[in-house]
């Protein structure tokens, strides 16, 4: 695996670290949290354990996200896959998704890590990626990466 620059997002959550990792490894808490705002994420496979597999279905939903897709010539409908590497209930979650859907740019893995730690009000979520192949793609993937971590709270928001 090529080694690229990470990026690092935190955010804190008034809910119990066994809540936030029910967000980030059930079908429910993946759905609602996955992919940009415009997006739709339905989960095909949740095999939760090292080597074991995620595999989703983002389809692309909002007008605005719906032209610029069709503009920049991607598909409005992608399968994505990625492996669980590191699987530690309720403190440490580590994946490698598959960046195949570029084009002209040879598919490659992404890695997250998810690190959850119990603070005083609920749960310090620290989430590090590493870098897409150019800086477009890259602030790209930071803006989804917050826009996950806000759909979190929402989540969690409504559960209470």
């Amino acid at each position: 695996m090529t080694q690229r620059p990470k990026l690092t997002l935190e955010r804190s959550y008034d809910a119990s670290p066994e809540e936030v990792w029910d967000v980030l490894t059930t079908k429910d808490g993946i759905e609602a949290i996955m992919g940009p705002d415009g997006f739709k994420a339905e989960v095909q496979t949740l095999d939760l354990r090292p080597g074991g597999e995620l595999v989703w279905t983002m389809t692309t939903v909002g007008r605005e996200q719906v032209e610029y897709m069709t503009r920049a010539g991607l598909n409005l409908v992608t399968e994505q896959r990625a492996r669980f590497v590191e699987v530690d209930p309720p403190r440490r979650l580590v994946t490698r998704d598959i960046a195949d859907f570029v084009p002209g740019v040879e598919p490659y893995e992404v890695e997250t890590i998810y690190n959850l730690e119990p603070v005083d009000q609920g749960t310090h979520l620290v989430v590090t990626f590493d870098a897409m192949h150019d800086s477009l793609w890259t602030e790209n993937a930071k803006l989804g990466r917050e826009q996950e971590l806000r759909k979190i709270g929402e989540f969690l928001a409504k559960r209470q």
